[in-house]
């Protein structure tokens, strides 16, 4: 874990980069509202007086405790007769410039963007509430141009998005590697390739890229297209654990309406520990939730290996955030960041403790 003082150090992005602005792009419309479709239990009372909780996620499995909580009623029914309206998002600027118009209350989101939003608006817009997923991110490659790791050298490897979660987790790899890329322009050892989630496995069927470091369901799709897994980036973090999907809430959002917030935590929460106890029925659940936001569901070829490769927890692995930033700042895109009150999980911590489960900790950035 970083020293305290690290911690604590100026944030400033660098302005010629248009950096940590966007999120892995997810498979659903940018902003589709959609309501509810279960109905208020009989004799339900409405959460501090609020008509609806407006909730925001991608249309991506990384996102599939919202996914689950979704499409089994589990928001809903926390929620009592306050109904749980849904936005669904392809990235992360847009479901941020929502949180801060207060179109969405509550998001599940990516470490990349959660730390642009709350760094950009100097700490006053944004909490991470609590935690939902870790893993599903993998190197997948052409077996016949890359037949190990020090074959990476001199290829095209796509990642989503400059400067995204993917992205600086590639240009870190290399680094120590003893590679040199040029962040901005992807060019060097490595030529990294900004491409679309959602076009990737085009570009490796045409043969213009030889691999990518990407989020599932994208990598799965590669390798039922050929491609081979030749790196899980969980094999590269301490007990193979890193955050990346976290749930985080409007500042405003969480001071006016804390009872809201609650359910909702504690839906996602109920939904973890159903998805953990029915891996299968959660499995299908989620592919159906998907294939309703996005208008199409995954095939088991690729559904299958890729809901394995996730983990999903209630921790945000708040020590793996901070140290995402670090390679932020290692490979150029940031000047050191500060994230001291970017997490408050003081009401998580109660859910937690009401379902007699372990508390879990904010590694020293949490609010005052």
């Amino acid at each position: 874990m970083p020293a305290p003082s690290a911690l604590r150090r100026t944030f400033a992005v660098v302005t010629a980069l248009p950096l940590l602005t966007l999120a892995a792009c997810g498979y659903g419309s940018e902003s589709d509202e959609k309501p509810s479709q279960q109905k208020v239990a009989a004799g339900s009372e409405k959460i501090d007086g609020l008509d609806s909780v407006r909730i925001g996620y991608f249309g991506n499995l990384t996102h599939g405790t919202a996914l689950v909580g979704v499409q089994k009623g589990f928001f809903q029914k926390a929620l009592g007769a306050t109904e749980a309206k849904y936005q669904v998002f392809n990235a992360g600027p847009s479901e941020i410039e929502a949180l801060n118009s207060g179109s969405i209350d509550i998001g599940w989101i990516g470490p990349s963007p959660a730390i642009n939003g709350y760094t950009k608006s100097k700490g006053t817009n944004l909490r991470i509430i609590g935690g939902s997923a870790s893993g599903g991110v993998k190197l997948v490659v052409n077996p016949d141009k890359i037949k190990s790791l020090k074959d990476v050298k001199g290829k095209r490897i796509a990642t989503p998005q400059l400067g995204n979660t993917q992205d600086v987790a590639l240009l870190n790899w290399v680094a120590e590697q003893g590679w040199k890329v040029d962040a901005e322009s992807g060019k060097g050892d490595v030529s990294v390739v900004r491409t679309d989630n959602k076009v990737t496995p085009d570009a490796y069927k045409s043969g213009s890229i030889d691999g990518a470091w990407v989020p599932e369901p994208t990598a799965s799709k590669l390798v039922a297209e050929g491609a081979k897994v030749l790196l899980d980036e969980a094999d590269l973090w301490p007990d193979k654990k890193f955050v990346i999907t976290n749930i985080i809430v409007s500042q405003k959002f969480l001071k006016e309406h804390p009872k809201a917030v609650e359910a909702v935590l504690k839906a996602s929460v109920d939904t973890n520990k159903w998805i953990n106890a029915n891996p299968d029925q959660a499995k299908a659940a989620a592919n159906t939730q998907l294939g309703i936001d996005s208008g199409k569901e995954l095939k088991p070829e690729v559904l299958d290996p890729a809901w394995k490769s996730i983990r999903f927890t209630d921790d945000p692995l708040a020590a793996t955030l901070n140290t995402e930033a670090q390679h932020a700042v290692k490979a150029g895109l940031l000047e050191d960041p500060l994230l001291d009150g970017i997490y408050d999980l003081k009401l998580l911590n109660q859910v937690l403790a009401a379902a007699g489960e372990s508390s879990v900790d904010d590694a020293g950035l949490g609010a005052k």
